[in-house]
């Protein structure tokens, strides 16, 4: 409770706390409506990678606390580059191949990709202004210059991660992983959450 007051008096110094919490809410309400799955997950990533490459690309140098992580200077042509060459995989296999013989899962991947899902949409808002208020009131965010960074790192293995597991794992025993459960979605999407809780880990350190 007393740090839920902290977190409701002081929303910028919590920010990382706000962006567990509301993403966890609005992908449990998708969850509920039948609206999520490992796309969702990993699209949203995606997005949130590139709305924190644009944003502190404008908005870094007015931000005086900004904690800019390799001393040179800001460059978004590279990291645009590779995130549209993400999205290619993304898309490809996460929306369509790993949903293939499941025609809920591919409409509901189709949802998202067309942003016609509003529980993503809702979360990609929150995060946009999140990023903008967090620069216009000064708060020392981590600025990373060009494409590597923790986050883009994370993107980059779990899509070969996944890419494996997927023709290896899941689709070489659908007796197991069949298009009625999600085993296959929680085989493919677990590594991505360990490597994603180790890099915020690494961040905040």
């Amino acid at each position: 409770m007393k740090s839920m007051f902290y977190m409701l008096k002081q929303p910028a110094a919590y920010y990382r706390q706000w962006d567990f919490l509301i993403f966890t809410l609005l992908t449990l309400l998708s969850v509920l409506n039948g609206q999520s799955s490992v796309f969702y997950l990993l699209y949203f990533f995606w997005w949130n990678e590139l709305i924190r490459l644009v944003v502190d690309a404008f908005c870094y140098k007015g931000n005086k606390n900004a904690v800019y992580e390799s001393g040179h200077a800001f460059e978004i042509g590279t990291g645009l580059f590779l995130m549209g060459i993400y999205w290619v995989f993304l898309v490809a296999f996460f929306g369509f191949i790993a949903a293939s013989g499941n025609s809920e899962i591919i409409v509901a991947n189709m949802g998202v990709l067309f942003l016609q899902n509003r529980f993503f949409n809702a979360n990609l808002i929150f995060v946009l202004l999140e990023r903008l208020y967090l620069h216009k009131k000064q708060q020392p965010v981590k600025v990373y210059k060009g494409a590597f960074n923790p986050n883009t790192i994370v993107l980059h293995i779990s899509i070969i991660i996944g890419a494996v597991l997927m023709f290896f794992v899941v689709k070489n025993y659908p007796e197991t992983f069949t298009p009625h459960n999600q085993w296959g979605s929680a085989v493919i999407i677990l590594p991505f959450l360990l490597l994603r809780m180790l890099a915020q880990k690494l961040i905040t350190d």
